[in-house]
This record gives structure tokens, sequence and C-alpha cells, in this order.
């Protein structure tokens, strides 16, 4: 079985800055234990798997160790591996993904914009188990479904913020998020996730479902531009339409290639 693999990286218009995606295009569904050892033998931070044909596919994501029910850097990088390698001449396309629908990624330009569904949030209390896991105590705590919210008051605090992975991924929390007020930008973050197999994600589409919300409600803005404050670092930009959030970045391609699986002859 030979299988086409791009990797892309999202949210950047450079090499080497953005989030790493591979994206395998295959001619049918693989089985899930195909697919999550194909993605742990990536050992990028997702590899998303789609097939289909014209403007409409199927989506799946796997970590190293698990598969997650939404991706966006791996949806933005998919959608640029279709445009820019495989010839896909739609400027729209549709993802049907397994737990959260339909996915329209639309070609802007060089953008490519994401339209998700909203992700509620809400004030915690202080959560003393999740606050020994930073380096500098938050302002604010904040819960979104199975990840946690830590708000900062300036972006410096964001980006000195050490975060003890090892204790975070023994805590109940699928995933952390840490952001406040940005300078040159409207809002900045980081996100951690050992218990996915990822200590720092580079840039995560998806946490902006979150966090473009949230910060749409404290800035009374629709639009806005964010940065995720990585080592690799990313841009993107923001729009909340009512239960949808509209997230957009560029894309460029660092790697085409073929991953070949053997298959046992017959006996």
């Amino acid at each position: 079985m030979k299988i086409k693999r791009y990797q892309v990286d999202a949210f950047t218009n450079t090499l080497f800055a953005g989030n790493p995606a591979a994206v395998c295009v295959v001619d049918e569904p693989l089985a899930d234990s195909l697919m999550q050892a194909i993605a742990a033998e990536n050992n990028l931070a997702e590899t998303a798997f789609v097939w289909g044909s014209g403007g409409e596919y199927e989506i799946c994501w796997f970590t190293p160790v698990c598969e997650v029910d939404l991706c966006g850097h791996a949806t933005l990088a998919s959608a640029h591996a279709l445009m820019a390698g495989e010839g896909v001449g739609e400027d729209v396309i549709r993802f049907n993904s397994r737990q959260r629908g339909s996915l329209i990624v639309t070609k802007r330009n060089t953008f490519y914009e994401l339209d998700f569904p909203r992700t509620g949030f809400a004030r915690q209390s202080v959560d003393e188990s999740l606050a020994k896991c930073v380096s500098q105590s938050p302002v604010e705590f904040w819960s979104a479904g199975e990840d946690s919210l830590l708000v900062y008051s300036d972006s410096d605090a964001v980006a000195q913020l050490r975060v003890d992975c090892g204790r975070l991924a023994d805590l109940k929390y699928r995933a952390l998020m840490v952001t406040s007020a940005g300078q040159d930008c409207d809002f900045v973050s980081r996100f951690f996730a050992p218990s996915l197999g990822i200590n720092e994600d580079a840039v995560t589409g998806s946490a902006h479902t979150v966090l473009a919300p949230f910060w749409s409600e404290r800035l009374n803005k629709k639009k806005m531009a964010a940065r995720q404050l990585s080592k690799r670092g990313g841009e993107l930009t923001c729009e909340v339409v009512e239960d949808r959030v509209l997230i957009g970045g560029e894309a460029v391609t660092y790697s085409t290639g073929t991953i070949q699986i053997s298959t046992p002859s017959p006996d």
C-alpha cells in the first residue's frame, strides 16, 4: 500500500514556523490501528487522514498517542495539501469529521479560513492542583469543556510562563490554555496537552473556538488578530459569527512523499 503524505507548516507564511502537520491522502478509510501507527511514526503533533473527491472529504486526526475530535492546524494543512498539492480546483472544501460534523474551509487569496463551531466556557474557582503546574499564578481560572483556561495580566507573563507538563498530565484536564490581551495584536495564547502526547502545541486552531469568543466579549470586537507564543509561533485571524468561529491563516508545504506499507504475503 502506498499513501501520499504531505508535511505542511500551518498558520504561517514561512517554513520552519507555525505548526507542522502531516496530511495523508488515502483512497478509502484505513483501520484506526494503522492510522494511529502512522501518526506515531510521523511523531508530529497531528496527522490528518483525508479521503474523498471534488469539494467534499472525510477527515480524522491522530496525535502520536490518540485520536482527537477536532484539530484546526491539521484541517488547514489538509485544505492546503488538497488545493496546492493534489490539484483540487475548488475554493471551498467541506470536511466531514467523525465527532464535530461538517467543517468548511474557504480559500481567500493566500489565506485559508476555517469555519468551526464555537466552544463554551465558564468561570471556575481557583484550582490549587492546577496552580501548582504553572510558574506564575493566573488572575482568573476558566473551564472550556475538558480543557482549562488561565488568564494572565499581560503577554509577557504568557510568554515567560513555565508549565510542569508531568504534573499537568496527571490532572483531570485534557489540555491547558493560557492567554492574555496582546500588545500588537488583540490576544495571545499558549496551549499544553501532555495527556494527548503534546507538551506544548505550536499553534492550536481549535483552541481559538474558545479563545475568540472569550476575547470577543471582553474586547467587544467580532474580528480579531491573534498570536500563539510558542517557540515556533503563529499568526491567526478570528471572527465570531453567532455560534461559529472563522479562523484564518496561511500555510506552506515543507515536504511531499510516499508512505509504503508492506502487506504480508498470503501463505
